[in-house]
């Protein structure tokens, strides 16, 4: 066996271990160190320990160590004092209660600044209320910390704050719409500025008149409104209304700038192009707070928008509202569908800054629209997985096999394939 190899393994010094196998002790530290020594290098040689310890003591001229002997002196008895009480103790005492004390007053108000208020909700007594159709307010009632700020929030209106009394009790009195209204509880504490942990969710609804009628109101887009590419935000407020379906009708064509006919030309006799189909009704639910928005996929040319928002009784509201849509440049929406697919973007012969210069990967249901003066080129790690709309129309795929490809979009000439990378 290497002495080298055995100093790695039994971390004992190459020397040390010479000097016992050449049975020279004056090289080693001491008898302590080198009975540990042999102890340990006769464990990791299968020796015996017992039996190379009894070899050093032979060597080293005795059997047995001699044992030391140690005298315990015996402890002097002294006659027990009394009780005796110094002025310095009396002070002592005293100090020690008082550090307690204050020890005792700085937990609990470390106890009360880490520990956040809490917030209950004693009336209603159920989170989910419904009232009468004439009932409109509601007194909300619950407990919290002593001088908790509380905050009732509801959707579309100002929140209710209010403070909590001496007792923790707290009062809120809340308007109410015909529908379901929605408030969000929750506590602050103005002195440690800690939040409640939670917030109690109440539900109070008001049951819509059967006679009343639903009213309807559009935000967007304004009547006549012009937009350079096919993406038309609807948005409104609608009463007595759980829904509203918004159509679009095509009514006539924008002829490109710079492409009028001139005035005294003749009829063209060719037949005209077939007008774009209309996009499928859209259906946007109304919420809590009456608000509708939804965004509408719009080709190129004269657009009539309906919103009609049903209520009870199959009673309806609707507004028509007439856009212009002429697209500027070249806006192209790329769809991921049915996987993850590796995207990079030139628009106008630059890297689009959403995939950066290396591209990036993007979830199935990952929508990204780019708009150029000229043109936009796409490169796609999965051709059959991607999917494109070019101002507002709808190319779908433009392969179905699963491998690399680029396509450039420079209207008005049709997709084309480049090998740009």
């Amino acid at each position: 066996m290497d002495l080298y190899r055995a100093e790695r393994d039994t971390k004992i010094r190459a020397r040390y271990l010479a000097a016992l196998e050449r049975g020279d002790y004056r090289e080693l530290p001491g008898p302590v160190y080198t009975k540990g020594f042999l102890r340990n290098y006769a464990l990791y040689l299968g020796l015996d320990p017992d039996d190379v310890l009894l070899q050093w003591r032979r060597e080293r001229g005795g059997g047995r160590e001699p044992q030391a002997v140690i005298a315990v002196p015996r402890p002097l008895v002294t006659p027990r004092p009394g009780p005796t009480f110094s002025p310095s103790l009396v002070v002592f005492v005293l100090m020690t209660i008082a550090v307690l004390a204050f020890g005792a007053y700085l937990g609990v108000q470390l106890l009360r600044f880490a520990k956040p208020p809490t917030i209950a909700v004693t009336n209603p007594p159920t989170a989910v209320v419904d009232v009468e159709d004439t009932v409109t307010d509601y007194v909300l009632r619950g407990t919290s910390a002593a001088g908790a700020t509380v905050n009732v929030v509801t959707p579309g209106r100002d929140p209710y704050i209010v403070s909590a009394d001496a007792d923790g009790r707290w009062t809120a009195k809340v308007d109410l719409r015909r529908g379901r209204n929605q408030f969000d509880v929750s506590a602050l504490d103005p002195d440690t500025g800690k939040r409640s942990e939670g917030t109690v969710a109440l539900f109070i609804t008001v049951p819509f008149l059967v006679i009343e009628t639903p009213t309807l109101s559009v935000d967007q887009p304004s009547e006549g409104a012009t937009f350079e590419n096919g993406a038309i935000p609807i948005q409104g407020r609608a009463t007595n209304a759980t829904s509203v379906v918004v159509r679009a009708s095509y009514t006539g064509s924008v002829e490109p700038p710079g492409q009028q006919a001139p005035p005294d030309a003749a009829p063209s006799d060719a037949p005209s192009a077939a007008p774009p189909s209309p996009p499928a009704p859209v259906t946007v639910p109304v919420g809590a707070d009456g608000t509708f928005n939804t965004p509408l996929e719009l080709t190129a040319g004269r657009w009539a928008i309906t919103a009609t928002a049903s209520g009870p009784d199959s009673k309806s509201a609707a507004l028509t509202r007439n856009v212009t849509v002429a697209y500027k440049g070249v806006t192209v929406a790329v769809s991921v569908k049915g996987g993850r697919a590796w995207l990079k973007v030139w628009v106008d012969g630059q890297v689009s800054d959403v995939t950066g210069g290396a591209g990036r990967v993007f979830s199935s249901g990952k929508v990204l629209t780019f708009s150029g003066r000229r043109d936009i080129e796409v490169r796609t790690g999965n051709a059959s997985l991607t999917y494109f709309t070019i101002n507002g129309v709808d190319l779908g795929r433009l392969s179905n096999l699963s491998n690399p490809g680029t396509w450039k979009f420079a209207p008005p000439a049709p997709p084309a394939r480049t090998d740009r990378r």
